[in-house]
């Protein structure tokens, strides 16, 4: 993996599935329940709709798309499409499965519905052809291929909302920093390692950076210090370690506590309570910055 690579450690311990489950037109009213942990990947081919989702206050908001499209909601949003009838809009559409649900780093740090139109997302057309080239046609393993494929499409989207944060309006967090150059060095060290014995020192030489410098830089662009960003990334890592059955003292030493005392101190710290009581209380909450 190059240095560069600011995404791998993020989608290889969370990781994102993608499943196809619709290709074709769609006509009238036609809705998509929010789900914990599901997401969907929607690609308007041609033709003209409508779709509506409910604002944070209550209102609704009719978003108007006349040419083709992409429609990203990485968390869970009710939403519906709008076409007409007699005209009804093709679509290829997947469902996103997100490890960690609530807690993955990548789709908490984004807005719930990104719409942005195909010709705005330099290099995907090649991806495209080979995605609608197989739900156009009914071959062997059709459906594992095309699943595979949105998985690609996805990561190429998410390349691109790295390239495009500023311009998007993403708050500051992690993508913030990953979209900073001086910065993601020292991220994708941490992500890739989250169990050194990283010290303010350690973190700013990673990025090249002297100690003042990085300090203030990080905390302008992330909205946290270095310390309070490799907790949560530790914490976040721990909560879907714990999910997954993995004893406290194995989280706490992949994570590079000392032991499983000191980390339950931190973990009751920051989400209000033991690991195994955290665990055994639904529902999960995610874990603040």
């Amino acid at each position: 993996m190059e240095a560069s690579d600011r995404l791998t450690p993020l989608l290889q311990r969370f990781r994102v599935t993608t499943t196809l489950f619709h290709a074709g037109p769609l006509c009238g009213v036609t809705t998509f329940a929010a789900q914990p942990g599901r997401g969907f990947l929607h690609i308007l081919r041609r033709g003209e709709m409508a779709v509506t989702h409910r604002e944070p206050g209550g209102a609704v908001r009719r978003i108007e798309i006349d040419r083709p499209t992409l429609l990203f909601y990485p968390q869970p949003l009710d939403h519906a499409f709008h076409n007409p009838p007699s005209d009804g809009s093709d679509f290829t559409c997947a469902s996103l499965d997100v490890e960690g649900g609530a807690t993955h780093p990548l789709m908490r740090a984004l807005p719930p519905v990104l719409i942005v139109p195909l010709d705005d997302i330099g290099g995907v057309e090649p991806l495209l052809q080979l995605l609608f080239a197989e739900v156009d046609n009914v071959r062997c393993g059709q459906r594992l291929v095309a699943d595979r494929l949105f998985e690609v499409v996805l990561i190429h989207l998410l390349r691109w909302i790295l390239d495009h944060v500023g311009d998007l309006g993403i708050p500051s967090g992690i993508l913030t920093g990953l979209a900073d150059p001086r910065l993601a060095p020292s991220l994708i060290a941490l992500h890739e390692s989250p169990e050194a014995d990283w010290t303010l020192d350690s973190m700013a030489s990673a990025a090249r950076m002297s100690r003042s410098a990085f300090a203030a830089h990080f905390k302008e662009v992330i909205g946290a210090t270095p310390g309070q960003y490799l907790t949560h990334w530790r914490l976040t890592i721990a909560q879907e370690r714990l999910r997954t059955g993995a004893a406290v003292a194995t989280v706490a030493t992949e994570l590079g506590y000392a032991n499983a005392s000191s980390f339950s101190r931190v973990f009751a710290q920051h989400l209000g309570t033991a690991p195994r009581k955290w665990l055994a209380t639904p529902p999960q909450s995610p874990l603040s910055a």
